[in-house]
C-alpha cells in the first residue's frame, strides 16, 4: 500500500508539474491576461519621472568600473538582468542584453539610461548563457549574435520553445528545458524553475514559448561543497515559487528583480516590487541576495532611483545587497563578502 501511495503521489506531482502546458503554448498556474484596453490605458496615462537628481547624476552614482580579475566564485552586475557569474572557473552570463534599446528596432523603444559595465568584446571566455524568456529586455538578438560569433563553443540554456530561434541566430549548442528539468554542463547543474510571467516578441506569438528562472549548482554530489545560485528572471508573485524552496533547501545567493513594478494595477501580475522581493527572499530561505532588473531601462512608471530606495527602507537585517553596475559579490555559502 505504501508503494502504491508513493507511486500515486509521484504521478500527481508529475501531473501538477505539467499544468503550465496549454494547447499551442503555455500559461501560468495562476493564469492572468494582459488586456489590450488596460495596456492602452496605461500607455496613455504614462508619465515616467526622472531620478531626483537627474539622469547624469544617477549614472554617476550607480555605475562603477568593473574588475573581472577578482578571484574566486563571484557575480558581477552588468546591468538590468545581465550578470556575469564565475563558478568553479567557468563563466556564465544571465539574460545578456548589451544593446542600446530593448525593442525590435534600435531607433525606437526603451533606451538605456545607464551603460553595461562591460562590452562583449572585453568579456572573458563565456562557457554558458542562460535565458529566462523571450522579451526584448531579456533576449536580445544583437547581443546573442555577437556572443555566438565570439564564443562559438558556448552553451545556451533556454526554456521550451526558444531553441529553434537561437539556432537560427547562429548558436551551436542549445539546451531547451521545461520547468524542473535539469542539465549538467561542465560539471555545473542548471535547473529551469517556475515563474509567473509571459512571453512574446510580436503580436502573434504570445505565450508560444515558456518563461523560467534558473537554479545553478556546483558539486551537487557533495552537499558540503554545493553552491546554489538562483537567477529569478522575470516574475510576478506566485505561490508556485514556494515549490522552489521545497526542492532546493538552501539558496546561497539569489538574483532577485526589484524594478518595473508601477503602477501595481497593471504590473503586479508580471513583476514583483521591492516588498515582494523581500517576501520571496524569506520564503525561499535565501542566505543572501542581489537586486537586479532595475537601473537601466524605464520599463514602468517608477523613477529609476526608487527601487533601491524602497528596498533599503524595508530590508532591515536581511543580507540583500544593492550593487552598483560593475560591482561584484563573492559567492561563499559560509561567509559572503562584498568587494
Amino acid at each position: 500500500m505504501n508503494k502504491q501511495n508513493k507511486l500515486l503521489n509521484k504521478s500527481l506531482n508529475e501531473l501538477s508539474d505539467m499544468l503550465h502546458h496549454k494547447a499551442g503554448g503555455f500559461d501560468n498556474i495562476e493564469p492572468f491576461s494582459i488586456k489590450f484596453i488596460d495596456a492602452l490605458r496605461w500607455r496613455i496615462k504614462r508619465k515616467v519621472l526622472p531620478p531626483k537628481a537627474g539622469y547624469h547624476a544617477f549614472s554617476q552614482t550607480w555605475c562603477s568600473s568593473i574588475d573581472i580579475n577578482l578571484e574566486g566564485n563571484r557575480v558581477w552586475w552588468i546591468g538590468h538582468s545581465t550578470t556575469l557569474i564565475k563558478l568553479n572557473d567557468k563563466w556564465i552570463l544571465t539574460d545578456p542584453v548589451f544593446s542600446n534599446r530593448v525593442s525590435p528596432f534600435q531607433f525606437i523603444g526603451p533606451k538605456r539610461r545607464t551603460q553595461p559595465a562591460i562590452t562583449i568584446d572585453k568579456l572573458p571566455s563565456i562557457d554558458v548563457v542562460v535565458i529566462s524568456h523571450s522579451h526584448y529586455d531579456h533576449l536580445d538578438f544583437n547581443s546573442v549574435r555577437h556572443l555566438v560569433t565570439r564564443f562559438p563553443k558556448m552553451t545556451i540554456l533556454v526554456p521550451l520553445g526558444l531553441k529553434t530561434k537561437l539556432l537560427k541566430w547562429g548558436a551551436k549548442q542549445v539546451i531547451e528545458l521545461d520547468w524542473w528539468q535539469s542539465s549538467k554542463v561542465n560539471g555545473i547543474t542548471y535547473t529551469a524553475t517556475p515563474a509567473k510571467h509571459w512571453s512574446n516578441r510580436g503580436v502573434f506569438d504570445v505565450n508560444k514559448t515558456l518563461w523560467c528562472g534558473w537554479v545553478i549548482q556546483t558539486d551537487i554530489d557533495n552537499p558540503s561543497l554545493t553552491k546554489t545560485i538562483y537567477f529569478m528572471g522575470d516574475t510576478g508573485y506566485s505561490s508556485i515559487l514556494k515549490k522552489i524552496a521545497d526542492r532546493f533547501k538552501q539558496i546561497d545567493l539569489a538574483l532577485i528583480p526589484i524594478g518595473a513594478y508601477a503602477p501595481r494595477w497593471f504590473m503586479q501580475s508580471q513583476h514583483i516590487d521591492p516588498k515582494q522581493a523581500l517576501q520571496l527572499y524569506d520564503e525561499l530561505n535565501c542566505q543572501s541576495a542581489l537586486a537586479i532588473h532595475w537601473g537601466a531601462f524605464e520599463l514602468a512608471d517608477e523613477p529609476l532611483d526608487e527601487p533601491p530606495s524602497v528596498l533599503n527602507s524595508l530590508k532591515e537585517d536581511r543580507d540583500f545587497h544593492i550593487l552598483k553596475i560593475g560591482d561584484s559579490f563573492a559567492i561563499n555559502p559560509f561567509n559572503n563578502a562584498l568587494k
